[in-house]
């Protein structure tokens, strides 16, 4: 009596001997629970690593600030030894702190706003109109992506000093309302908005700006949120070009202020801590305010197109 043949083998006696299929692997994936619980200790671990760092400059804000430059910031510390000196000076003897504060918080929402206006404006045009040197144009922008800013700054500081603009708010911000990345993004977005949304518009008399601000805007609502959080962070931090074109202490943003803080004749680390912790308050704010847009926006513009 011959063996029975196993299933993962055949024999056919014209093609000779026998050849063994293939077999099926069976996934074995893991229980729900188990993958909710790596998943969460997965995150909490990321989460105490961004916080450490957080909470180690805001124990920083009730210790002396000589002390925390001899030893650096740290969590083990001594709690009874905590002060609310730093606090008393910074709301009663902060000398233009204030001044740099509200600074970098115009700049940063008058920039912010005429950037997303700006960009939009021309991402729009690119994704929804056919022009002559459209694809030119376009390529000039993604080239523009590629150069660094280092390499334009020298000719474009020669130019403001040469116009007269130095030491003002608008050579600030000016330069930068059409930035590529904004474009770039923007337009990626935009090329998912079906057009015949736009020729409804049209049909019923809505002009072209009415169009745009009517209805591509409200859909386009996640992609502004999402480059107002990254071009607000980018503002805010923004250190190299101001410090090259203002002059003037009053006018001085808050990353430039708090420098001036370390002088080779004096430091006031007690200043520069707790100023530090405070510049950190309105981006986590921003953050906060449009994060459920996020996420949405930074998927939405990199996978349509």
């Amino acid at each position: 009596m011959s063996a029975p043949i196993s299933p993962s083998t055949t024999a056919d006696p014209s093609t000779g001997p026998e050849v063994t299929a293939p077999r099926s692997r069976t996934k074995h994936p893991l229980p729900r629970a188990l993958f909710v619980t790596v998943q969460s200790v997965f995150l909490v671990v990321i989460a105490f690593i961004v916080l450490v760092p957080l909470l180690a400059i805001f124990a920083g804000t009730f210790q002396d600030g000589g002390e925390i430059m001899r030893n650096g910031l740290r969590l083990d510390v001594d709690v009874s030894t905590f002060s609310f000196d730093n606090y008393a000076m910074l709301f009663t003897d902060s000398g233009l702190y204030f001044r740099w504060f509200a600074n970098s918080v115009g700049l940063t929402v008058v920039q912010v706003a005429g950037t997303l206006l700006v960009s939009s404006f021309i991402a729009y045009g690119f994704a929804m109109y056919d022009f002559k040197g459209k694809t030119a144009a376009f390529i000039a922008v993604l080239l523009l992506m590629t150069v660094p800013f280092e390499i334009m700054m020298l000719p474009l500081y020669v130019m403001v000093n040469d116009l007269g603009l130095a030491d003002s708010y608008s050579v600030i911000v000016v330069p930068f309302l059409a930035a590529a990345v904004t474009i770039f993004f923007f337009r990626q977005y935009f090329l998912g908005i079906p057009k015949e949304l736009l020729e409804a518009g049209r049909v019923d008399g809505v002009t072209e700006f009415g169009i745009f601000f009517r209805i591509v805007l409200p859909i386009a609502r996640p992609a502004m949120a999402a480059m107002a959080i990254l071009n607000g962070m980018v503002t805010w931090n923004n250190f190299l070009w101001p410090l090259l074109v203002l002059r003037s202490a009053e006018k001085f943003t808050l990353p430039i202020g708090l420098n001036t803080l370390l002088t080779p004749y004096g430091n006031n680390y007690d200043l520069l801590i707790i100023g530090s912790f405070f510049s950190l308050l309105p981006v986590l704010v921003l953050f906060l305010c449009f994060q459920r847009f996020f996420v949405a926006g930074m998927t939405a513009g990199a996978l349509k197109g």
